[in-house]
């Protein structure tokens, strides 16, 4: 009995994870809050786009990776707290917006800079870990930035307006070709302020371009990564899968270069998933959230926010 009495005391203080909430708009935000005891910093998870839950799964997408929880969990494990959001109008964050499309990057980026001011509870030391179309949020983000931001993390984050990234991503698959002439089309009446009737769109690219999503697109299309790149001087990780599918690993490059300060994580063999790529099965990360996280993504997130600064 004496020996089981010292096995707490051997054992490591177990994360609290629980769910929070601030104001939204229209009704509460919320979110995931991953607790480590003593932390001197705190990342914000911030999804990418879409139906995207902060968990890192989408039901209508058919995306099932959990690449956000095990993010914030491996985070916790290295003395780092975390908040993993669920964006307005989804999710726990339902009832903060009647229509999930009625809502702009700037909308999202206020909602992100909130969340800083309450991840302050958690550690002095708050950033900003955008992924994807989250990246661009960050960066939006921290035009404006709070007192307790510390930095940006951005992990898969385009460095090409989003809607030339759109077209890179349908010309990556020789099967769109007979789309491709629509599609660019499309992008081009929505990146110059103008939607198009989607009854008058073929029925293969309806689902993308409904009058809600042009709504959302115009202004999302509307962003330029690198002028916002531009504008922020602090601390900032890019993180990049080589064997990403969605964002090329060229992006990576054109953020860097906007971004002199910046560090440059390239992950070999990593999907957007932030996992390792399967031979043979391209979309495994993306639905089977059994498999772990790039062996390479936390210990250089934990390594970044670590490392003293002036």
């Amino acid at each position: 009995m004496r020996i089981l009495s010292t096995l707490p005391l051997l054992l490591p203080a177990l994360a609290l994870a629980e769910p929070v909430q601030i104001p939204g708009p229209q009704g509460p935000l919320e979110a995931e809050s991953l607790a480590a005891e003593g932390a001197a910093h705190a990342v914000i998870i911030v999804p990418g786009s879409g139906p995207t839950d902060r968990d890192g799964n989408s039901s209508p997408m058919a995306l099932r990776s959990d690449s956000y929880r095990l993010l914030a969990e491996g985070l916790a494990a290295e003395g780092i707290a975390s908040l993993r959001v669920d964006k307005r109008g989804f999710y726990g964050s339902a009832a903060a917006l009647a229509d999930a499309n009625d809502v702009t990057i700037a909308n999202y980026a206020q909602d992100v800079r909130d969340w800083v001011n309450k991840a302050s509870d958690l550690a002095p030391c708050v950033w900003i870990a955008g992924h994807s179309e989250g990246g661009l949020v960050a960066l939006v983000a921290a035009q404006t930035p709070p007192d307790s931001l510390c930095g940006l993390i951005l992990m898969a984050t385009p460095g090409r307006p989003i809607g030339r990234l759109l077209v890179e991503q349908f010309a990556a698959n020789p099967m769109n070709g007979p789309l491709m002439l629509e599609l660019e089309g499309l992008v081009a009446d929505l990146e110059a302020g103008e939607a198009r009737d989607p009854a008058l769109v073929s029925p293969m690219l309806q689902p993308l371009f409904s009058a809600g999503l042009q709504r959302y697109m115009i202004d999302l299309f509307s962003y330029d990564p690198i002028s916002l790149a531009q504008g922020w001087e602090g601390p900032v990780l890019i993180v990049q899968g080589e064997a990403d599918i969605q964002v090329g690993a060229d992006h990576a490059g054109l953020l860097a270069a906007a971004l002199p300060q910046a560090e440059v994580t390239m992950l070999p063999g990593a999907t957007h998933m932030l996992k390792q790529d399967l031979p043979g099965q391209p979309f495994a990360t993306y639905t089977d959230p059994a498999l772990p996280l790039h062996e390479g993504l936390v210990p250089a997130i934990a390594r970044f926010v670590a490392t003293d600064r002036p």
